[in-house]
């Protein structure tokens, strides 16, 4: 598909009001994006897998304005309050999307949202956030045009989403999800996150996150500006190279079952991901003496008990524990008997592999 398929045709409803809302679950990528092009198109494939716990409820409310101006109508409750400070993400939003959702200047929109982690724990809620905003504007369109399929909304909500942020393409389903146009993949895109369907070996449902709060700070580089930087980064064309190689690896790994290759390939693209950072100009580092700590602790359980965790890391300090549902036990006591102190405040999340966004019923008494 391409961006003019998005291109709504006039609607064949009226809808004065209405409220929907949606819970949308954030995502761990296992081959990173890192480095975009213009629009949000990414300058390598990703694959992430789904997470469960960590999610966002968002519920909108919308009213037909009683005429249609040339600014866009909302308010934005984050958690119970309003944050007039998150309204310029909407904004810029709204305006990458109004040619695809041509209704939003018809409307003034009542935006509630909730993060299910707490809020500044250091885990990245745009990626829950704008998906979960995404598939309640296209509750509305679906309404405006009930003849759109299953299959449509659900590539234009990760279309929509990756234009708020681009991780946020691959939360709208699970459990692995892959995003970027990669040669071996059919249907593969730059432009929405596909479901990954090739075979998967049982060992790899139900797998284990455990994320560790290593530091909850602002990080010192957004991760706009680290993308921006990879633009003229001396290493860039070897890093997409290794990206598209990792993931054609990784489709084998999968059916096979193969520990050992899934390890190595995620803990080098954590690694890669913030050697990009460190080398690019100007450089930067996110990685804390802490992060070190809990990688060179799971490094020697590793080898001491056999067993198959291992890490990888988000754009920041703090350290996903991946591991097989069936090493859960052992696993889960050498984190708490010896990672969490290195926590901050001792902080850490429980997650697993989740299974996409999911509409929410509410009961009205």
């Amino acid at each position: 598909m391409i961006e003019e398929d998005f291109v709504p045709s006039p609607y064949m409803n009226e809808v004065e009001e209405g409220k929907v809302t949606y819970r949308s679950p954030s995502n761990i990528a296992l081959v990173k994006y890192w480095g975009k092009k213009e629009n949000q198109i990414p300058a390598n494939p990703s694959i992430s897998f789904t997470l469960d716990a960590c999610a966002t409820i968002t519920s909108v409310s919308y009213k037909k304005r009683v005429r249609k101006t040339s600014n866009f109508s909302f308010d934005l409750f984050f958690e119970g309050s309003m944050k007039e400070e998150f309204k310029p993400k909407i904004e810029t939003f709204f305006n990458r999307i109004e040619n695809y959702l041509p209704f939003l200047k018809d409307y003034h929109f009542t935006i509630e949202t909730a993060n299910s982690f707490p809020h500044s724990s250091g885990i990245a809620s745009s990626a829950s956030g704008m998906s979960a905003l995404a598939l309640c504007l296209m509750y509305l369109e679906r309404e405006l045009s009930p003849n759109i399929t299953t299959e449509f909304f659900t590539k234009k909500a990760s279309f929509l989403a990756r234009l708020g942020s681009g991780s946020a393409c691959r939360s709208i389903e699970g459990d692995l999800v892959q995003w970027g146009n990669h040669e071996s993949t059919e249907g593969s895109s730059d432009l929405y996150g596909i479901k990954f369907s090739n075979k998967v070996h049982t060992v790899f449902k139900n797998y284990q996150d455990t994320i560790l709060l290593v530091d909850k700070g602002e990080k010192q580089v957004s991760s706009t500006v680290g993308h921006d930087l990879m633009r003229n980064h001396p290493f860039s064309e070897q890093r997409f190279a290794q990206a598209h190689e990792n993931l054609t690896k990784l489709k084998s790994v999968f059916a096979d079952g193969n520990l050992n290759e899934f390890i190595k390939i995620v803990e080098s693209e954590a690694l890669t991901l913030h050697a990009m950072m460190m080398t690019s100009l100007p450089y930067f580092v996110l990685m804390k003496p802490n992060t070190l700590q809990i990688i060179n602790k799971i490094w020697a359980f590793r080898k001491s008990s056999k067993t198959n965790l291992c890490f990888t890391l988000d754009a920041g300090a703090n350290v996903h524990v991946l591991y097989p549902e069936h090493e859960k036990k052992e696993v889960f006591q050498f984190i708490k008997n010896e990672l969490v102190v290195y926590c901050q405040n001792g902080q850490y999340i429980c997650d697993q592999i989740g299974f996409g966004a999911q509409k929410i019923i509410i009961n009205k008494k």
